[in-house]
Parts: C-alpha cells; sequence; structure tokens
C-alpha cells in the first residue's frame, strides 16, 4: 500500500507536467522552457503556487496576480493521473509491469485533453509512445496467441515483440483503410492520422487483442455518446469534428486497467 501512496503522489507531480505538454504542444511550444506561466497575464507562477491540487483549491481556481479563471483541467489531470498510478502500482506493484502501466496510463491522460481541447494528438506521445511500448514489451512480455503458433520456437521474449510490432501494424492498418474507405464514400475527411498513430501506439503496449478491443469499445461509446451529445447541442454531425482519440484513450484505460 505504501508504494501504491508514493505511486499516487509521484502520479500527481506527473499530471502537473502533463498540463504544460497538453497547453504547449498544441502551440508549438517548449514544455521546458519557460517556467510554469499564467496563460492570461502572462507571469510566471511562483513554485508555492504550482503545487498540484491544492493550489488550485487554496487560490479557489484563480490565477493569484490577474484572478483570470484557471481552467477545471488543471485539477482533473492531475487527480486522474494520480489515481491511476496508484491503482497500477497497487495491483501491480512497485515492478517493470506497473511502471509500464503507469507511462500508458500518462500517455493516454495527455493524449486524451489534448483531443478534447484541441483536436490534436501530438507526436511526441503517439509516435513517441510506440517507440516506448516496443521497448517495454521487451521487458514486460505480451501474451502472444499468434506469433506463438507461427514461432513456436521462439522466446517468451521475442514472441512479445513480435506481438507488439503485429498489433501495431495490423490495429493501426485496419483504422486506416476503413477511415479511407468510408471517407471516400462520405467525400470528406472522417479521421485524422493521430488517430492512426495512437492505434499504433496502443497496440505495441497492450498486444493485439485487447487493442482490437479497444477500437470496438471506443468505436462504440464514441458513436452513443457523440451521437447524444451532437443532439443536444444541436450541432451539425456533418460538420462537428467529434474528438474520436478521447473515446479511444479512454477505451484504452478501460482495457488496460480490467
Amino acid at each position: 500500500m505504501l508504494e501504491a501512496v508514493v505511486a499516487g503522489l509521484f502520479g500527481l507531480l506527473i499530471g502537473s507536467f502533463l498540463n504544460v505538454c497538453i497547453y504547449r504542444l498544441p502551440r508549438d511550444l517548449s514544455v521546458v522552457r519557460p517556467r510554469s506561466f499564467c496563460p492570461s497575464c502572462e507571469q510566471t507562477i511562483a513554485w508555492y503556487d504550482n503545487i498540484p491540487v491544492l493550489t488550485y483549491l487554496a487560490l479557489g481556481g484563480k490565477c493569484r496576480r490577474c484572478g483570470a479563471r484557471i481552467p477545471w483541467r488543471y485539477p482533473v489531470v492531475e487527480l486522474l493521473t494520480g489515481a491511476l498510478f496508484f491503482a497500477a502500482v497497487l495491483e501491480l506493484g512497485p515492478n517493470a509491469a506497473g511502471y509500464k502501466l503507469c507511462v500508458f496510463a500518462a500517455i493516454q491522460v495527455a493524449l486524451i485533453f489534448t483531443d478534447i481541447e484541441e483536436r490534436i494528438l501530438p507526436d511526441e506521445f503517439t509516435l513517441g509512445g510506440l517507440v516506448i511500448g516496443l521497448g517495454f514489451s521487451a521487458i514486460v512480455f505480451l501474451p502472444g496467441f499468434v506469433m506463438s503458433l507461427l514461432f513456436p520456437d521462439a522466446s517468451p521474449r521475442r514472441i512479445s515483440v513480435y506481438e507488439s510490432v503485429l498489433a501495431a501494424l495490423v490495429v493501426s492498418g485496419m483504422l486506416y483503410l476503413l477511415a479511407v474507405a468510408y471517407g471516400r464514400l462520405r467525400r470528406m475527411e472522417v479521421l485524422g492520422l493521430g488517430d492512426v498513430k495512437m492505434m499504433a501506439m496502443i497496440g505495441a503496449f497492450l498486444g493485439l487483442q485487447r487493442t482490437l478491443f479497444t477500437l470496438v469499445a471506443a468505436s462504440i461509446a464514441g458513436s452513443v455518446v457523440g451521437l447524444a451529445y451532437i443532439l443536444l447541442a444541436r450541432k451539425d454531425w456533418r460538420q462537428y469534428p467529434l474528438p474520436f482519440g478521447a473515446f479511444i484513450g479512454a477505451a484504452a484505460l478501460y482495457t488496460a486497467y480490467t
């Protein structure tokens, strides 16, 4: 339990950094320099006003200098990341598998909120996450049902890496082909390449079976929730850009944690 609590506290700090990434990466700004600043008055935020969650509560959700409202996204991302880190280590322990799940969770949280706010899925998380996922497959082995049949004499490590590569290629390729076919039918772009890269990254982390489940779950959730929102908000369904990446990320987290 102590290790999980420490992981949760560390997750709060990572969540604070993710907030920086969510704001800056879509705007092509460095996530290192300058230090954290208020988007409204552009004044540097002091360290004591940059404590995850606590600062937001202490300041009443407003900037100390200019009084501008701090978006709700900041404490939500911090709390969500902390909770996911806590759950990962509580379930799997302070080991490579637990750390892998923490990294995966952080990537999904960042992508969910950048897609909701800016309709952008930064390559730093999709392609960077793809590389990380492939690397983890050589440390935390994936069950390779198909690859075990194709390469019965291969070591568990090789099977895991093959499974990671296969899942990344197959699921992202499926999504791309479906999007192209449907786009031609509708004579419009229905899906960005960011979603395809995101599915490749998820495949590298989760393997083929769980990534296929993620894609199906995201498609169902996106259809139901997206359609409900469009109807309630009276949006034009032909023009409204649904943040499908957010549904993919949520489905991936559900799949990874169940």
